[in-house]
């Protein structure tokens, strides 16, 4: 058993922000298990590794004997959570929530343990609270308040639509704490307004406020944007090892470090320093890191077999592609959320022009990630991060922004 003082600083460890650090030091002095909240709206259809940091937080609250509740929005999903965004998020249908909701409770159990973990669902009071509910509370927060959120803020001076709709998601998701009487809520740092109003919200219906722990963001493949299913740049926990391990070796040797940072569960911070400075130092291969990262994740949601296996293909098409160990980076910009890879191939100056990239993937002389491409046609999401070979010696890691 830990002392309140020691079990702090393991969850403390990892995380961005603690507030009130006071309140949640007390709460672990009290010898009840807390009752600890973290949402997650359905918005697609995987969990990415981007969720795993507030997963493995969550798990570490098991771990220390506290009660977790995994709450899927399927309610709040119905109106779109507005953070970050600087238009109207399209509202999703019922039928989607529900077909995304069922494959949450699915996955989820690859981390959290499935005996100490409450499934909840806010359809469940939220769909409850009624007209005369919601008016109600609609009652305990103002819109100067609201206009205090930064992307509020934003789009509010530029001019730019805020539906009605949208101030309602903070409101909701303040509630959920009160329905599901929440001693502390996790979030990314981005969820810290919408944290905050939770504990105000808990205040006004008479409860006492939830502390607040918000976890790091990871970046997605690009290294530039949030890991997203909507920008491309994601790693689905539920992918095939060969994929997943694939899009880590992808990533670029910056972008390892933060990776090991948030997602690493076997290098501890000592460790990551100690592999740092030695591939400063010029004495490990980046490349070599990577792999150790890749190995570890990929067993983590398969096993060590399956990762073996994704590491071997992976060497394999490295040797048939003669993958060079250090890669230019390239970031390439798309107008229009997408881009015809022949232009990528232009703009990332790996061809002189779209003919020449056209003859070229006709002749078989394109691969992406090893693979050959034969499609002329084939166009690139905005977001995704991958390496692109032209011939047997023009490559470049190429992020589409």
């Amino acid at each position: 058993m830990l002392t309140p003082a020691e079990a702090l600083a393991e969850i403390r460890r990892g995380s961005h922000e603690i507030l009130p650090e006071g309140e949640l030091l007390e709460r672990l002095g009290s010898g009840r298990p807390l009752r600890i909240k973290a949402g997650f709206d359905p918005t697609a259809p995987d969990l990415h590794l981007g969720h795993t940091v507030l997963l493995n937080k969550m798990r570490q609250f098991q771990q220390l004997g506290h009660h977790v509740m995994f709450l899927i929005g399927d309610f709040t999903g119905l109106i779109g959570d507005p953070t970050g965004k600087n238009a109207t998020r399209p509202p999703m249908t019922p039928e989607e929530i529900q077909e995304n909701a069922r494959t949450y409770e699915a996955q989820v159990f690859k981390i959290l343990d499935p005996e100490a973990t409450e499934i909840c669902f806010n359809s469940k009071w939220l769909g409850e609270l009624g007209a005369a509910g919601l008016i109600q509370l609609a009652a305990k927060h103002t819109v100067a308040r609201m206009l205090e959120r930064d992307d509020f803020s934003k789009r509010f001076k530029t001019g730019q639509p805020i539906a009605i709709h949208e101030f309602l998601y903070p409101l909701a998701q303040g509630y959920d704490s009160v329905a599901m009487r929440c001693d502390v809520e996790l979030g990314g740092t981005d969820q810290k307004f919408n944290l905050l109003v939770g504990r105000q919200i808990q205040e006004a219906y008479g409860q006492p406020p939830q502390v607040i722990l918000t976890v790091p963001i990871l970046e997605g493949l690009d290294g530039v944007q949030k890991m997203s299913k909507s920008l491309g740049n994601y790693i689905g926990i539920d992918e095939p090892p060969a994929e997943m391990f694939g899009k880590l070796m992808s990533i670029s040797d910056d972008l390892m470090w933060r990776y090991f940072e948030l997602l690493s569960l076997d290098q501890g911070a000592d460790d990551q320093a100690r592999m740092r400075a030695e591939t400063m130092a010029g004495r490990l291969n980046p490349r070599d890191c990577k792999v150790s990262l890749a190995l570890e994740v990929v067993t983590r949601f398969h096993d060590r077999t399956a990762a073996t296996a994704a590491l071997e293909a992976f060497e394999r098409r490295h040797r048939e592609g003669a993958l060079p160990d250090r890669i230019d980076e390239v970031t390439v910009a798309a107008a229009d959320g997408e881009m015809p890879l022949a232009n990528l191939l232009k703009e990332a100056g790996l061809v002189a022009s779209t003919s020449e990239a056209l003859r070229l993937i006709d002749q078989g002389g394109v691969r992406i990630d090893g693979e050959k491409v034969g499609d002329r046609g084939q166009r690139i999401a905005a977001g995704s991060c991958a390496v692109y070979q032209v011939g047997k010696r023009r490559f470049a890691r190429v992020t589409l922004a």
